[in-house]
């Protein structure tokens, strides 16, 4: 196809954080054809207003178009109306500030070969991100980098969560298909004894579920509860787990148990994609034997023709194994402060690089780590940077890893966003999908790049168990994806500083919770 005949797409966004505020803009130039990124441009522009925000991102989207196919005819879609109409000719422009901006539009290319489209804002989320990612540089006084960019993985991720079918196959990830796919699987692989998946007896005892699955790697000095499936890989010491820290501890508030973390990363009531497999924690991982059953608690499924590739059973291969290391404290930590992305980026404090060396201790003394992947956040590259002498490896920086963006609530306590943003705070407490004051990530938007990480790294590192250091809120979006859990579960999960879980994913798409909150290498 020759450029005089291509037709892109241009979708642009912008925003202001006040109105007027500190704004940005995004813009991404899309082929019709495949939906497939061919530009993405974005820019924090000081304080201004969103219709001057989004005609700026019509202006660089168009631009970004024309560099690519000079000749080529345009379908420009935003969720403005105001811009869409002004632009179709439909509505006249009388802000000041507007007519410049128009103009400049109009320029750039011929008005024949281009049209608008209104869309509504759920359809816009691609430009929509990159502009909150440029005002989020902005505010850390930087500049928007496509390199840093995650808007095309995020969007990616939102589609895909739409169309999954219900039992996908795949990358490793999500519970609730998975397991019942696993059930389905066993009940077709009896042994001697009758019992499901008596078959599966690979090198332990008995022919118990699992009992084969020791892989490598496991953890010195731990023991393999059969009942379980745990190989003792990252398995816990029962001092380490859900230990109850005195700074973790709140009262309910509204529809929500106030979440627990110590500088407030943790409020993780994320929804995700759903679909594959996970089994779940032993009873003594457990809070009580009723807070989430197990596997051989489920309800017999009904007897169905396995899927391609599951008429052996299960894969039991060595899983891509994530070690995930929540980082140590910072200055906010103790005072209980949100502390996102968003934020001032505070070191670790002299109580933080402490708890890195004992974990770091800890971690080189079990010896099983073999990659060390950390969010770009300067806390969490420190904990890293501290296992990584001990280790002898390499820190690699992965974006998708980093803390949520609590907005306007960046530094504040819990009482004070109660105090000064208090129905914005009730919505987020509400909901998933609520964003903090002041254009904040909702935790469905945060689950949604966790999960697309978790994809990306376990496919990557099939069979090696990697270090993960992150945060709270990533690390308690991967335990709940992995159990199938509801949003709500993860305001009731203990996450302490320097604290370490532990998931497992299988090649077959199931997920093994095998850690949450050990702190025991801290005492």
């Amino acid at each position: 196809m020759t450029s005089s005949s291509r037709e892109v797409i241009v979708e642009a966004d912008g925003g202001s954080r006040g109105n007027p505020g500190p704004a940005g803009y995004g813009a991404v130039v899309l082929d019709p054809a495949t939906g497939e990124t061919l530009a993405e441009t974005a820019e924090y522009i000081g304080v201004a207003t969103n219709n001057v925000a989004e005609y700026k991102g019509l202006v660089a989207g168009l631009k970004a178009a024309r560099a690519l196919f000079p000749d080529a005819t345009v379908h420009v879609r935003m969720d403005s109306k105001l811009v869409v109409e002004q632009m179709s000719g439909r509505w006249k422009i009388k802000h000041p500030d507007m007519k410049p901006l128009a103009a400049e539009a109009g320029r750039v290319f011929p008005a024949g070969r281009v049209r608008y489209e209104w869309i509504p804002r759920e359809r816009n989320k691609h430009a929509d991100r990159l502009a909150n990612e440029a005002m989020d540089a902005g505010k850390r006084g930087l500049a928007w980098e496509p390199s840093d960019s995650t808007a095309a993985l995020d969007t990616a991720a939102a589609r895909n969560a739409a169309t999954l079918p219900p039992a996908p196959s795949g990358p490793p990830g999500d519970a609730t298909a998975g397991a019942a796919r696993a059930r389905a699987a066993l009940a077709t692989s009896t042994g001697a004894s009758g019992e499901p998946g008596a078959g599966r007896t690979g090198s332990g005892a008995a022919g118990e579920p699992g009992a084969g699955r020791t892989g490598t790697g496991a953890w010195p000095g731990t023991v393999p509860q059969a009942a379980s499936e745990d190989d003792g890989l990252f398995a816990a010491e029962d001092d380490g787990l859900f230990a109850a820290e005195d700074d973790g501890l709140f009262a309910a508030e509204e529809a929500f148990t106030t979440p627990a973390s110590g500088d407030f990363e943790a409020q993780a009531g994320a929804t995700g994609l759903t679909g594959r497999g996970a089994a779940v924690p032993t009873a003594s991982a457990v809070p009580t034997a009723s807070a989430v059953p197990t596997e051989s608690a489920a309800p017999a499924q009904p007897a169905a023709a396995p899927a391609q590739g599951w008429s052996a059973g299960p894969d039991m291969g060595a899983p891509a194994t994530f070690v995930l290391l929540r980082h140590g404290e910072t200055a906010l930590t103790p005072e209980k402060r949100f502390s996102g992305s968003g934020g001032t980026d505070p070191e670790l404090s002299a109580a933080g690089l402490r708890q890195a060396e004992a974990v770091a201790a800890a971690l080189a003394a079990r010896g099983t780590v073999q990659e060390i992947v950390s969010s770009p956040l300067t806390r969490c590259r420190q904990t890293a940077a501290a296992v990584a002498a001990r280790l002898g490896l390499d820190v690699r920086v992965e974006q998708g890893l980093r803390e949520t963006d609590f907005g306007a609530w960046e530094g504040l306590t819990f009482g004070e966003v109660r105090e000064r943003y208090p129905e914005d705070l009730d919505a987020w407490l509400a909901s998933p999908k609520a964003a903090p004051t002041g254009g904040g990530e909702s935790f469905a938007t945060v689950a949604r790049r966790v999960a697309a990480t978790r994809d990306r790294l376990a496919a990557a590192h099939a069979g090696r168990t990697v270090l993960l250091v992150t945060h709270v809120t990533p690390i308690k979006t991967l335990v709940r994806l992995a159990l199938g859990a509801p949003p709500e579960s993860l305001f009731r999960m203990e996450l302490s500083a320097a604290s370490i879980s532990a998931v497992a994913y299988y090649a077959d798409g199931n997920a093994s919770v095998r850690l949450l909150n050990d702190t025991s290498h801290l005492r």
